[in-house]
């Protein structure tokens, strides 16, 4: 060590970001375990495990001092040192082994430096999206080529219907940054909601700006997704900030999920408004909300039901997804005919009793009182329509 290298470490602090006491510790630390075993070399007759190192170098100037130590065992099984004694660092050490194990030292600390800023560059960015370059592809996972690092996709985060080709690029969202043994390890998803909203983020100003403001998604990758969306100010249609004009904002975003349909709709405070916007495009006629229950009952003209449903359910099932509601949908006939059966018919008159000799002191015989008839509930049954939350 001399007074050279003590300026390459200072040089490494300012330009890497290493701490300059963090490199001097490491060298003391590992000059300490060099000299050690060139010692045994030197005195093969000396016990391994009784024989330690110790070695200090000057901040300043960059001279080394060694210690060779006299181990004992403790109890507990540990060791602890007896004695230890100063001894020379002769020319072999310095020049060969030295500068070798310096440089082994050194090029770790490195490493280890490019994967801790590595690391602390993506551990905030959890929930962000990054742009990669699909590289080797497995059975169970797909490597993006993110600049510095690589992110995993595993298959589970991969649309099925989506076919990704060798050195294609495609954004992703970070679900998750974790520490590895070989640096910070990336995984992100292409099927998670928040990689919509952060592809209209990017698409719409309005959005990055605050005055229009994403309150739900609901998604299945590949298929179809719907987005609610709010104006924090009365002049902007949030709706059509998202879709842009001639429908370019909102076609971008689909062009990057591979043609999955997106549904843009106006949130509303009021969950049964909320509940018909979200079922669009079919068209609504009553909404009726059932807090306790949280179910929300639609009715739509006959001919909608099937939009409303939508194919397998799909979009019945999204807007439940989207409001938080379970929703039962009806056809008008549907809900008029349940209502209708819902109520008895009127009971059949009773038949005129015998008439009864009465004294002569009797009142006249009260009016007989017409037979009762029951209330009939509107409470329908769950039909065809109906879709989870």
């Amino acid at each position: 060590m001399n007074v050279e290298m003590i300026q390459a470490l200072r040089e490494l602090e300012r330009d890497k970001g290493i701490a300059f006491e963090t490199i001097l510790h490491a060298l003391e630390d590992a000059m300490a375990a060099a000299f050690k075993s060139w010692w045994r070399q030197q005195h093969p007759e000396l016990d391994e495990e009784r024989v330690g190192a110790r070695a200090q170098i000057d901040p300043e100037t960059g001279d080394m001092r060694i210690w060779i130590q006299e181990l004992a065992e403790t109890e507990d099984g540990g060791t602890e040192v007896v004695s230890e004694k100063e001894v020379e660092v002769t020319e072999e050490f310095k020049g060969r082994i030295g500068a070798q194990t310096a440089k082994q030292v050194i090029l770790q600390k490195l490493r280890e430096a490019e994967r801790e800023m590595t690391y602390e560059e993506f551990a905030g960015r959890e929930g962000d999206i990054v742009t990669g370059i699909v590289q080797q592809q497995e059975r169970r996972y797909t490597l993006l080529d993110l600049g510095k690092v690589e992110a995993l996709l595993p298959q589970a985060e991969q649309v099925p219907s989506e076919a990704l080709r060798h050195g294609e690029r495609v954004k992703a969202y970070i679900t998750e940054v974790r520490k590895g043994t070989k640096g910070p390890q990336i995984v992100v998803s292409r099927t998670h909601p928040g990689l919509l909203k952060k592809l209209f983020e990017l698409e719409v100003p309005e959005i990055e700006e605050g005055i229009v403001e994403i309150k739900a998604v609901a998604r299945e990758p590949g298929h179809r997704s719907k987005i609610a969306v709010a104006s924090r100010e009365p002049a902007v249609d949030p709706v059509g900030a998202c879709v842009g004009p001639k429908g370019s904002r909102v076609r971008m975003v689909v062009n990057e999920l591979r043609g999955e349909k997106i549904d843009v709709v106006p949130w509303s405070p009021n969950p049964a408004e909320f509940v018909a916007n979200a079922l669009q495009p079919a068209k609504v006629k009553e909404v009726r909300i059932d807090p306790a229950t949280q179910t929300a009952l639609v009715i739509v003209p006959d001919y909608q039901l099937s939009l409303a449903i939508g194919k397998e359910g799909q979009n019945a099932r999204l807007a439940a997804r989207l409001t938080g509601w379970r929703i039962d949908i009806k056809s008008e006939s549907q809900f008029e005919q349940e209502q209708r059966a819902a109520v008895p018919a009127p009971a059949a008159e009773a038949p005129a009793a015998e008439p009864v000799a009465e004294p002569r002191a009797a009142a006249e015989p009260s009016p007989a009182e017409p037979a009762a008839q029951g209330a009939g509930g509107d409470g329908p049954a769950e039909g065809q329509g109906a879709a989870g939350a």
